[in-house]
C-alpha cells in the first residue's frame, strides 16, 4: 500500500471514530507499527491530527468545549494522579486560587490536611471544599451551563481583592508556539487575571491537551509551570523540557 493510501484510511477511520489505537491502524492497514508510526508523525507534523498514547486522534475545534460532565468521564485516573501530584507543591497555610476544571476538582481530597485558603470561579468545586472543612472563597459572576465557572465583571472585581501563594488552572490546549488556551475569551480573562495576583502559577493538564489549540489564549508557557503525567510521550515531554518548566508525575 502506498503512503499516501495508508494516511487516507487512517484520516478516513480517524474521521468516522475520532480516536484510534496504534494496534486498531496496524491490523486495519497490514503495516508495520514502527510505518504506522512514521505515518502519524508526518500527520501531525502536517496539523492533521494529533498523536496521543497509544495511538492519535483528531484536532479539537477552536471553540469546542466540552462539558463538565463530559470531561469527568475522561483519562479519570490520570487526572486524579495528576492532581495528587499538584496538590505536593501546596505548602502549609497557603492562599491558593483553584481554577473550575476537572482536574483542580480532583485536587480537593488532597488539600483537606495543609490548612490552606482557596479561592475557586468553579460552581463544582464549592461544595466538594466546604465539605473537605476547606475555608472557601467564591469569585462573583455569571456561571456557565457547560463547565459551571463563574465568568464576567464581577468575577474580576472580586479578583481584584486577593493575592495567593499560587494559581492551578486548567488548560483545553497546550503548544510552544499558542501557550495555554481555552475555549471562551471571558473564562480566559478570569484564568489570566488570577494568574497575575499569584507568586506561582501551574497549569495542571493531562496528555490529551498538549498539541492542542483553543480559541482563547491565557498564558505563555515561560510565566507557568505544566503539571502533567507520564502519559505524555517522551519525545513531547522532551520538547517541552526544552523550553518551559514541565514536571511529569510517573504513572
Amino acid at each position: 500500500m502506498l503512503t499516501v493510501e495508508r494516511q487516507a484510511m487512517i484520516m478516513k477511520v480517524l474521521k468516522e471514530k475520532h480516536t484510534v489505537k496504534l494496534n486498531e491502524l496496524v491490523d486495519l492497514t497490514g503495516s508495520s507499527e514502527s510505518t504506522i508510526r512514521r505515518d502519524l508523525t508526518e500527520l501531525e507534523s502536517g496539523k492533521k491530527l494529533k498523536r496521543i498514547h497509544g495511538g492519535a486522534t483528531l484536532l479539537q475545534k477552536k471553540r469546542l468545549e466540552p462539558t463538565i460532565a463530559e470531561k469527568s468521564s475522561k483519562n479519570i485516573q490520570e487526572k486524579r494522579q495528576i492532581a495528587q501530584f499538584a496538590s505536593s507543591f501546596v505548602e502549609k497555610g497557603d492562599c491558593i486560587f483553584l481554577d473550575a476544571g476537572t482536574t483542580t476538582l480532583e485536587m480537593i481530597p488532597f488539600l483537606k490536611d495543609k490548612q490552606v485558603v482557596v479561592v475557586t470561579n468553579g460552581l463544582s468545586n464549592v461544595v466538594e471544599l466546604v465539605e473537605a472543612g476547606i475555608e472557601t472563597h467564591v469569585v462573583g459572576g455569571q456561571v456557565k451551563p457547560g463547565t459551571r465557572a463563574f465568568i464576567g465583571r464581577s468575577a474580576i472585581e472580586t479578583l481584584e481583592t486577593f493575592r495567593f501563594d499560587s494559581a492551578f488552572l486548567g488548560a483545553n490546549g497546550i503548544t510552544p508556539e499558542d501557550g495555554c488556551t481555552t475555549p471562551d475569551p471571558q473564562e480566559a480573562f478570569v484564568k489570566t487575571y488570577a494568574k497575575s495576583r499569584s507568586r506561582q502559577s501551574y497549569v495542571v493538564a493531562d496528555h490529551s491537551k498538549f498539541g492542542e489549540v483553543s480559541f482563547a489564549k491565557f498564558a505563555e508557557l515561560k510565566d507557568v509551570t505544566l503539571l502533567t503525567s507520564s502519559y505524555l510521550e517522551e519525545h513531547v515531554q522532551n520538547t517541552y523540557k526544552e523550553i518551559v518548566d514541565i514536571k511529569v508525575v510517573a504513572i
